[in-house]
C-alpha cells in the first residue's frame, strides 16, 4: 500500500503541475516522495530535485547529469575518456550504472578497480605505471578519478633534474619504462645531431647548470682549449676533426692540398711535416725535401724518389726494371744493387743492355762467337753455363751418332770453340789404322754411329771397279803410301804388276787387252 500511495502522490503532484502550480510548490512536494537520501557526492544538491530530474521527462535526465558533469559531457562529445571510449555504455542512461537515493554511503560509481581497463581512459597505463596502485595517482584529495592530472610534472616534479628549464612535457624525452630511458631527438628538436663522443655525454656536459638557452653549437665554442693549432687554422674544427675522436680527423689532405697521405704518411701527425703545427705555412711536397738523408743513391738516380719508392715503406720499391727500361732484371741480375750497373747518374749515362758491354772480360770464347751472348745462352741472367740453346746441327759440323751424346769438352778443349778442327783426323788420328794411306776423309767409309761399322763401295765410289782377284784384296794391298789430302793412285795394271810383266813392256802397259783380273794367265780370245 505504501508503494501504491506513493504513485497516487506522484499523480496528484503531476496534476498540480499541469494546473500551473508554482515551481516552489512542486519541489516541496517532490521531496515528500523522494525514495531515499542521495549519495554524499550529491548531498549539496539534494534539496534541488529539478537539478537532476525533469518532471515526467525521463529522456531529459541524462542532459541534466551532463550539465553538471561537464568533463563527462566533453568525453562523450569527443569520444575521449572512459565514457567516450567504452562501447557498451553508448546510448545508456547515466542511472543505468550510477543509481541514486540509496543512502549517503552508497557506492554511486560502481567501479571495480581490479578489473577496470585503464586503456579506455585518457591515460593508458604502460611501463612503470602498470606497477602502481590506483591510490598512487588518484589521491583522496581528488574529487573524482577523472580529476587526476595526466601531466608528468604533476607527479614527478621532484624528479625533474632540469628544474623546470625544459618545461613540463617530460614525455618528449623520457619513457615510461624507466625515468632514465630517454628518447629525445636532439637533431630534430635542437637542430644539432649528437654523434660520436657527443652521444655519450650527459645533458649537463654541454648545458651547464641546466641552462639550455644560447648553448654554443660550434666546435670552437666548446673546444677552444683543445685547439693544438692555437687558432692558426681558424675555428672551423669540423673541417678536419670528427666527433668520434678528437685525434680522428676527416680532413681530406689530397682534396685540399693535392698531396695524398698514403702508406707511411697516413700515420704521421700534422707536426711531422708542418713545423709548429702551423698548417698555413706551405710545406714542400717533393720526396727529397724530407728524405734527402735517406737517399742511398746519393743523388745518382735523381730527385724523383716516387718513380721507384712506395709511400708504404721506403724499401718497398715500385720501379719495374723490365717495364720501365725494357731490360728485366732476372736471375743473378735481380740481386744486384742499382750502383752495380749505374756508376754515373742516370741523367748523364744509361748503361748498355748488351751482355758483352759489361761481360767482355768474362767471355771464355775470346770473342770468337761475337757479342750476341743470347744467341746461345737461353737465359743470360741465370747461372752462365746453364741453359745453353746452341744447335750444333745448324753448324758446319752436325752432331750425329756417337757425337750426339758427347759433351762440349770432349771435342772442345777450351771454350774457344772455333779452335777445334772439323776433320775426323783432328780428333781420331790415333784411331786411324790406315796411317793416312786412305786420306783424311774418314767419312768416306766410316760413319759416326760406330767406328767399325764402315761401308765403302769401291765400284761406285771410284773409277776402278774391284773385279776378279782384285775383289778380295785388302785396302793396304794397293794403298801403300800416306795420302795427304785426296787419294791419287795410278790405276794402270803396270802400276802394280810391272814386275809380273813377262813381256818386259814390249806390249805396252795396257795389260787388260789380253789379260783379265780373274787370273793373270787367263788370256782373252783375240779377235
Amino acid at each position: 500500500m505504501r508503494g501504491q500511495g506513493r504513485w497516487y502522490a506522484i499523480a496528484w503532484l503531476a496534476s498540480i503541475g499541469m494546473a500551473g502550480a508554482a515551481d516552489a510548490q512542486v519541489g516541496s512536494l517532490e521531496r515528500l516522495v523522494m525514495p531515499g537520501p542521495v549519495a554524499s557526492a550529491h548531498a549539496d544538491v539534494e534539496a534541488m530535485c529539478s537539478d537532476c530530474h525533469a518532471p515526467f521527462a525521463r529522456s531529459e535526465q541524462n542532459a541534466l547529469c551532463l550539465d553538471c558533469h561537464e568533463d563527462i559531457a566533453r568525453d562523450l562529445a569527443t569520444n575521449a575518456g572512459f565514457h567516450g571510449k567504452e562501447p557498451t555504455i553508448s546510448g545508456l542512461e547515466c542511472s543505468a550504472c550510477h543509481t541514486e537515493h540509496e543512502g549517503r554511503d552508497a557506492d554511486i560509481l560502481g567501479l571495480d578497480e581490479a578489473s577496470f581497463d585503464h586503456s579506455l581512459s585518457n591515460f593508458p597505463l604502460i611501463g612503470k605505471h602498470l606497477e602502481l596502485m590506483c591510490v598512487d595517482c588518484h589521491a583522496e584529495e581528488h574529487a573524482t578519478y577523472h580529476a587526476a592530472e595526466t601531466q608528468c610534472s604533476a607527479c614527478h616534479a621532484e624528479d625533474d633534474v632540469h628544474r623546470g628549464n625544459l618545461g613540463d612535457a617530460c614525455a618528449d624525452c623520457h619513457a615510461e619504462t624507466a625515468w632514465t630511458d630517454t628518447h629525445f631527438d636532439h637533431e630534430a628538436t635542437a637542430d644539432y645531431a649528437l654523434t660520436g663522443k657527443h652521444a655519450e655525454l650527459t645533458c649537463t656536459s654541454c648545458h651547464v647548470d641546466e641552462v639550455y638557452e644560447e648553448t654554443p653549437a660550434t666546435c670552437f665554442g666548446c673546444h677552444a682549449d683543445d685547439d693544438s693549432h692555437a687558432g692558426t687554422n681558424g675555428t672551423e674544427c669540423q673541417d678536419c676533426h670528427g666527433t668520434r675522436n678528437w685525434e680522428d680527423t676527416s680532413f681530406d689532405h689530397f682534396v685540399r692540398t693535392g698531396f695524398a697521405l698514403a702508406g707511411g704518411h697516413g700515420g704521421l701527425t700534422c707536426e711531422s711535416c708542418h713545423e709548429g703545427n702551423k698548417l698555413t705555412v706551405q710545406t714542400p711536397t717533393e720526396c727529397v725535401a724530407c728524405h734527402r738523408d735517406d737517399d742511398a743513391h746519393l743523388g745518382v738516380n735523381g730527385v724523383v724518389c716516387n718513380d721507384c719508392h712506395r709511400v708504404t715503406e721506403w724499401l718497398d720499391v715500385t720501379f719495374d726494371h723490365g717495364r720501365d727500361t725494357e731490360f728485366a732484371l732476372r736471375g743473378t741480375h735481380a740481386g744486384l744493387m742499382c750502383a752495380d750497373c749505374h756508376v754515373e747518374p742516370v741523367a748523364v749515362a744509361v748503361p748498355s743492355t748488351l751482355c758483352f758491354d759489361c761481360h767482355a772480360e768474362d767471355d771464355p770464347h775470346a770473342g770468337q762467337l761475337g757479342a750476341a751472348c743470347d744467341a746461345c745462352h737461353a737465359d743470360t741472367q741465370t747461372a752462365w753455363p746453364e741453359g745453353v740453346r746452341f744447335d750444333h746441327d745448324l753448324a758446319s759440323f752436325p752432331l750425329l751418332g756417337k757425337h750426339d751424346v758427347l759433351v762440349c769438352e770432349d771435342c772442345h778443349a777450351t771454350p774457344a770453340f772455333h779452335d777445334a778442327g772439323g776433320q775426323c783426323v783432328d780428333c781420331h788420328a790415333e784411331d786411324d789404322v790406315h796411317e793416312r794411306r786412305l786420306g783424311s776423309d774418314c767419312a768416306l767409309c766410316h760413319n759416326p754411329n760406330d767406328w767399325l761399322a764402315w761401308v765403302f763401295d769401291h765400284d761406285a765410289q771410284t773409277d776402278f771397279a774391284l773385279t776378279g782377284a782384285h775383289d778380295g784384296l785388302t785396302c793396304h794391298a794397293c794403298h801403300r803410301e800416306p795420302a795427304v789430302d785426296a787419294i791419287v793412285l795410278d790405276t794402270t795394271c803396270a802400276a802394280c804388276h810391272r814386275s809380273d810383266d813377262v813381256h818386259e813392256g814390249e806390249f805396252g802397259q795396257n795389260c787388260a787387252r789380253c789379260h783379265t783380273t780373274e787370273a793373270f794367265l787367263d788370256l782373252k780370245e783375240l779377235q
